[in-house]
């Protein structure tokens, strides 16, 4: 992999088939990214270890991650693609990183705090020092750039503060602290327009869905509260409906939504309908390109196994600098 403007990593939990929140907030930068930088591209299924009560669903999660992830334009080719449990060395650095992290630190982390509110029932040692492990997961690979949202800032800042305590613990400088590469990650509504979009909530659109499915879930979304009636004035900036006109539709046809509603032009209907088009149309690329990699699953598993390799080749090169840091034989 050639070198670039710097080397970003990001890594994702395997929840599956993947929903319009997944790709406006993260998979169409990954894929934007790839041309400028080299990227490698994580699956974490040991993170998803720390909420799953059961893994009937964990291989085929990853799968169809990993499907949606290469349909959308990651190119196995420019990125490194891979699933976390198959490099092992992560696991190693996790624990050597565990070594010089406070507990009471990891305690205090807003994200802890709110996962034991989730699962009270499943507080476990790994969902403590989740920071950690993801912490490893970045350095491992050392990487510079790290594409976040502002909200998740706290989470680089706790990473660059573990590098440094392992740094200064045993006098090297072989961990690099990991810089924020700030992302615009729009907060996507789910179908009832109030919260995230989340499959938990069933509020959201894949993007595998076939077009009546897909137009079917829009037709569900709910638009500006206040409109009841057909002649009734709607008011654009409050309805979710035309938050996603803004992203799948031409400016052309954004401009009528907006004037058109505004003034009972338009019905949300006819509004519905016309997202559903044009979200379709945006995703019949992806969606046949999908199709082409499903006729051989095998191909999905064998770039993840190739990618895992060439992880492993940069992750060994890390530990034995790491473990010639530390002193151990």
């Amino acid at each position: 992999m050639s070198q670039k403007k710097g080397r970003v990593f990001s890594g994702a939990r395997p929840t599956g088939r993947q929903h319009l929140g997944n790709y406006l907030g993260a998979i169409r930068n990954y894929v934007a990214l790839q041309e400028d930088y080299e990227c490698i591209y994580c699956i974490v299924d040991v993170h998803a270890l720390t909420t799953l009560e059961t893994t009937r669903d964990l291989r085929q999660n990853t799968y169809e991650m990993a499907l949606d992830w290469l349909a959308a334009g990651i190119d196995p080719e420019k990125s490194i693609i891979f699933v976390q449990s198959n490099v092992p060395q992560v696991m190693e650095l996790h624990t050597y990183l565990s070594m010089v992290t406070p507990l009471g630190k990891l305690t205090d982390l807003p994200t802890f705090k709110e996962k034991a509110r989730q699962q009270p029932h499943n507080v476990n040692y790994g969902l403590v020092g989740y920071p950690v492990l993801m912490t490893a997961d970045i350095v491992l690979y050392k990487a510079n750039l790290v594409p976040v949202g502002l909200d998740q800032a706290p989470h680089i800042e706790f990473a660059r503060e573990v590098v440094r305590s392992f740094n200064y613990r045993y006098n090297t400088q072989v961990l690099i602290e990991p810089e924020m590469k700030v992302t615009e990650v729009p907060k996507v509504l789910g179908i009832d327009g109030q919260q995230k979009m989340s499959k938990s909530l069933n509020n959201h659109i894949e993007l595998a869905a076939t077009p009546e499915e897909t137009l079917q879930r829009v037709m569900q979304m709910v638009t500006d509260p206040q409109r009841v009636r057909r002649t009734d004035p709607g008011n654009p900036d409050v309805c979710n409906v035309f938050t996603m006109h803004k992203v799948f539709s031409k400016p052309e046809e954004i401009a009528m939504v907006n004037v058109e509603c505004r003034r009972a032009g338009i019905g949300c209907v006819d509004c519905k309908r016309l997202l559903a088009r044009n979200l379709n149309e945006h995703l019949a690329p992806f969606r046949e390109r999908r199709a082409e990699l499903a006729q051989n699953p095998e191909t999905i598993w064998e770039i993840l196994r190739q990618g895992a390799a060439r992880a492993r080749v940069i992750a060994e090169q890390t530990m034995q600098e790491v473990r010639e840091a530390i002193g151990l034989p």
